[in-house]
């Protein structure tokens, strides 16, 4: 079958070939794009470029590798391209998109949480101290609260902050008999 005087199978490879370098160029500069995306949320660029893809590839394999008529071919190829955008929208996009993960933390959310001193902490000064969670490591200024020296690789306890200042004291662990 042709259309616009060239083959179907033609068509289909030049779909296929422009939706594919349209795609690398989203990926590239897809920033500019992201506010159309925002104000129509279910035009998502991705999903469109994947659509256009996947129908072009199937349609260019179908007219290629079978002998089914034409527009059996765009239907099937419509339908698995609609059902692979559907696929790649509700187990990859939609769960990136909601796993975004701040970073932001406020001093009083360190309060109670266990570091170890990377910088010994003396008994009247500075050193420092870095607690980790699953989001990243935070290395902050640390005190004595109880005004005794704290050497390097001990776990502390964070009792509060002050000005950005960590006042920590040793951290000992109960033991369990079990």
């Amino acid at each position: 079958m042709e259309m616009f005087g060239m083959p179907l199978e033609t068509i289909y490879l030049y779909g296929l070939v422009i939706s594919g370098v349209v795609t690398i160029l989203y990926l590239f500069f897809g920033d500019a794009l992201e506010g159309l995306a925002e104000a129509i949320p279910f035009v998502n660029p991705t999903l469109i470029f994947s659509f256009v893809t996947i129908f072009s590839a199937g349609g260019y394999l179908g007219e290629i590798f079978t002998r089914l008529p034409s527009l059996l071919i765009a239907g099937v190829s419509a339908i698995i391209a609609l059902i692979l955008v559907t696929l790649l929208n509700v187990f990859v996009l939609i769960p990136l998109s909601n796993a975004e993960e701040s970073l932001v933390y406020k001093d009083s959310d360190l309060r109670g949480r266990i570091g170890t001193v990377i910088t010994g902490i003396p008994t009247d000064g500075y050193g420092e101290v870095l607690i980790e969670n699953i989001s990243g490591r935070i290395s902050k200024p640390a005190v004595s609260f109880t005004n005794t020296n704290i050497p390097y690789g001990k776990k502390v306890l964070v009792i509060d902050i002050e000005n950005g200042v960590l006042q920590v004291k040793l951290y000992e662990e109960l033991e369990t008999y079990i």
